[in-house]
């Protein structure tokens, strides 16, 4: 999978800047032309030698040390990576990253390549779960950098929790997987603006409190990806979700039904498809609270209102915009999964029944049925939820373009 891809592989200063050599040679072995650029702090741990010995490629550290008078080192390898690799990276690189810093060789080509960036994290635990390092993940992650989250145990530091970098062979699958997606979903849907919503909306009580669902965000984020895999502009409204969005995607961030109501009208008027993924309630406080509510007495009535219906509303406005609904049931799947749909007149609706296990919330599979105004389209087997997405949008495309499927 990896024959014929240039990877540009970051190595930062840290401890685990050792398992870069184990990593360097298995991309090799796969087929990876793999170009190293080492920190100052990184030559501390491991030398230049090692890694020019198993990637048979100059190594850089500095971006002052030109050796080829035609070119410009840190652009060339920002122009030619397929991939860019960082590994180990910490927290001190994490941080150049997101705030776009340039004081050395490899920052200076991060901030030149228009390669995709994956970033593998090591680091002490303290400092992995510090405010300023969760957000700089966060600030690439919204970018599109791809992470690959470290591994628990015991640390070099004597810590014992989160912030190992995760194993060579585990990042070379992330990076084979990576690829193959690339290179096996067709582009059916380029050209195309969609829209996917995702993840719980939450509907306040007070400041601290809410009223939510179960959706993990899991099956929309999986939309979204295998859409921009198809070639689409995609934008992703997503809610609370159990897992970060996929990288490389414009999405935004809301709370309420009505917050998400209005980030999908702002992307509605010029869409071609919208995918509503997310878990919206369907009820919202009447009054939500400006202050943290006191206990008072053994009971509380909480008065509850209806919630704007997003999929209904939509149903009601588009024009040609092909429209895919989504229906958690625990019973009677199927008549109330063609009653939804016709009510909110969808194009197709997908339905599960979240009591059989793995189809319910937050799991990585999926178990779906999917319908149009004629009844069953196709229902699927036990999937993961990225191959429900594939197939899910390869029917849509089709419909889209006016062919059944």
């Amino acid at each position: 999978m990896l024959n014929g891809k240039t990877i540009v592989l970051g190595v930062t200063g840290g401890i685990a800047a050792y398992k870069a050599a184990s990593l360097c040679s298995k991309l090799v072995q796969r087929g990876a032309d793999v170009h190293v650029i080492m920190t100052s702090s990184a030559k501390q741990f491991i030398t230049e030698l090692t890694l020019q010995s198993l990637s048979k490629n100059p190594v850089y550290s500095d971006t002052f040390d030109e050796r080829d008078p035609e070119v410009v080192s840190h652009i060339r390898l920002a122009d030619v990576a397929d991939l860019v690799l960082i590994a180990p990276a910490t927290a001190n690189m994490i941080a150049k990253m997101a705030h776009g810093l340039a004081d050395d060789m490899l920052s200076t080509t991060l901030l030149a390549t228009m390669a995709p960036v994956m970033v593998a994290p090591a680091m002490n635990v303290h400092m992995y779960g510090h405010p300023a390092v969760v957000h700089n993940m966060r600030t690439l992650e919204a970018r599109g950098v791809m992470m690959i989250e470290p591994g628990e145990g015991l640390l070099a530091c004597g810590y014992v929790g989160k912030g190992r970098l995760e194993e060579p062979e585990t990042i070379v699958e992330v990076v084979e997987r990576y690829f193959a997606n690339q290179q096996t979903v067709p582009r059916l849907l380029a050209g195309k603006k969609v829209i996917v919503t995702a993840g719980g909306t939450i509907e306040r009580i007070d400041p601290v409190r809410y009223i939510t669902n179960d959706s993990s965000g899991k099956m929309g984020f999986a939309i979204a990806e295998v859409a921009k895999e198809m070639g689409a502009e995609v934008h992703l409204v997503h809610a609370h979700t159990d897992v970060a969005p996929p990288a490389g995607i414009n999405t935004i961030a809301v709370q309420s039904a009505d917050d998400m109501y209005k980030a999908v009208l702002s992307l509605w008027e010029d869409s071609d498809l919208v995918v509503k993924a997310a878990a919206v309630a369907d009820y919202r406080p009447a009054s939500p609270a400006a202050s943290k509510m006191k206990k008072s007495g053994e009971t509380m009535k909480l008065e509850l209102v209806k919630t704007v219906d997003i999929l209904e509303q939509l149903g009601k406005a588009k024009t040609s915009q092909f429209l895919i609904g989504f229906a958690a049931e625990t019973n009677d799947v199927e008549r109330y999964a063609k009653e939804k749909l016709q009510r909110k007149n969808c194009d197709l609706l997908v339905a599960n029944d979240v009591t059989v296990e793995g189809a319910g919330f937050r799991s990585d599979t999926n178990i779906v049925q999917v319908f149009d105004k004629h009844g069953l389209v196709e229902q699927m087997p036990v999937l993961t939820k990225h191959e429900v997405a594939k197939r899910l949008l390869t029917i849509a495309s089709a419909r889209m373009q006016g062919v059944l499927s």
